[in-house]
């Protein structure tokens, strides 16, 4: 069975960080709807005013934070003692579990072009050790396909395999289509699916669905695309919804508030870092 269109959220602008500009789609709003997904930011910008201030060392804890940049750079630097840099095309993969401080700066570039998400913690996970990993160009499998490619950031498309996420099973896949090329992706039946139309317009599911727009599938083995115009880059996200409860207040998110509170309160205390050292 074709999965369908039921639900389609278009990101607005706001401001993050120490003054980045982004495409907000997805928040606390949509949470329930898009589970295990809390949020998606979009960045597309030539002017480095938008987006140079970067993100300041800030907490997490008990999410999944992955970082597609498609075009530009972006530096990480944490309490665990990594300090990486990815670029064009490459992930950062940082497992906030127990508790971490992060802090991503964006160099000036050409052109940043990407999407950073929030996939939610299972409650048994939420305090887990904290992990952070890069998944560069050699680590990214690409797939050519009649009228465009498949690159895997996560998961498997037919019989090829990308990164495997320690946590919760994720598939992530960005494909390139040219106009009027047609893509039959098969999908776990079972897992909650969404796409997300990074640059262009596309069909999904026979409907045009603008630039900038998440979209929330429902349930299906499988998943059609097509590209329209000057060609269309899709984001395909899947992985098994918790449906359990989300407590969240800024970059915190467990499954009570009285869980938020302790962890607002370790912050208070000192005691919030549970593994690594203080940057």
């Amino acid at each position: 069975m074709q999965r369908h269109i039921k639900t389609q959220v278009i990101g607005h602008g706001t401001v993050d960080g120490a003054g980045v500009s982004l495409v907000r789609v997805l928040g606390s709003e949509t949470v329930r709807e898009f589970d295990p997904i809390l949020m998606l930011d979009s960045f597309d910008s030539e002017d480095p005013a938008d987006y140079t201030a970067g993100f300041p060392l800030h907490p997490h804890r008990g999410i999944e934070t992955i970082s597609y940049v498609y075009r530009g750079k972006m530096r990480h630097k944490d309490t665990l003692g990594n300090e990486d840099t990815v670029s064009d095309g490459e992930v950062q993969w940082m497992n906030s579990g127990s508790g971490i401080l992060h802090e991503e700066q964006i160099p000036a570039a050409d052109c940043l072009l990407g999407v950073q998400l929030w996939l939610n913690l299972p409650a048994a996970e939420k305090m887990s050790s904290p992990t952070y990993q890069a998944l560069h160009a050699e680590d990214i499998p690409e797939v050519e396909i009649e009228g465009g490619r498949v690159r895997v950031l996560s998961g498997s498309f037919g019989e090829v395999t990308g990164h495997v996420s320690g946590h919760l099973p994720f598939t992530y896949l960005d494909v390139h289509l040219k106009d009027g090329a047609a893509l039959e992706i098969p999908t776990a039946p079972d897992d909650s699916f969404m796409a997300f139309t990074l640059k262009g317009d596309a069909r999904i599911d026979g409907a045009l669905v603008r630039e900038k727009t998440a979209v929330k599938l429902t349930d299906g083995d499988s998943l059609v695309l097509e590209g329209v115009g000057e060609g269309s880059q899709v984001l395909v996200m899947g992985s098994r919804a918790l449906n359990e409860p989300v407590a969240w207040a800024g970059p915190i998110v467990m499954n009570s508030q009285a869980e938020l509170r302790e962890a607002f309160d370790e912050l208070d205390r000192g005691e919030f870092i549970k593994e690594g050292l203080t940057i």
